[in-house]
């Protein structure tokens, strides 16, 4: 039987890809911005806030970069076909932000591989048919 539900090291691969993703991110609206003189405070902080909530967005419709790659997607704990809402991305997200490494403990006790930050918010990681890259 094929397995449900990824493994840690899937995760840890997609949260590495979609990491290098963000701090590409950075990097190049930090040498894009530089190249300006005054540029407004507002558009800095609608950037920065933009690569923090990529996460949670991303998630509520369909996934981030790396779950496609990997393969992966959050469900609703409750119905496994349904996506999560914005709010539960969220509560999942900063759970994910402030346990840390710590919130995958759980997922060698948990018969459906759920991380803390899963638990708290109700959702559940399962596998799909991941996207191909070719090469």
């Amino acid at each position: 039987m094929k397995e449900k539900y990824p493994f840690m090291i899937e995760r840890i691969q997609s949260i590495l890809i979609d990491s290098v993703l963000i701090i590409a991110c950075m990097i190049i609206f930090s040498d894009v911005l530089s190249n300006f003189k005054n540029v407004p405070d507002t558009l800095r902080a609608f950037l920065l806030i933009s690569l923090f909530l990529y996460e949670p967005i991303a998630t509520t419709f369909g996934g981030t970069i790396g779950n496609n790659i990997k393969g992966i997607r959050v469900r609703k704990i409750s119905n496994e076909d349904q996506g999560i809402n914005f709010f539960q991305a969220l509560i999942r997200y900063f759970f994910k932000l402030l346990l840390g490494w710590l919130s995958f403990v759980s997922i060698f006790s948990s018969s459906k591989n759920r991380a803390l930050h899963d638990i708290i918010s109700g959702t559940v990681m399962i596998k799909i048919q991941p996207i191909s890259v070719k090469n």
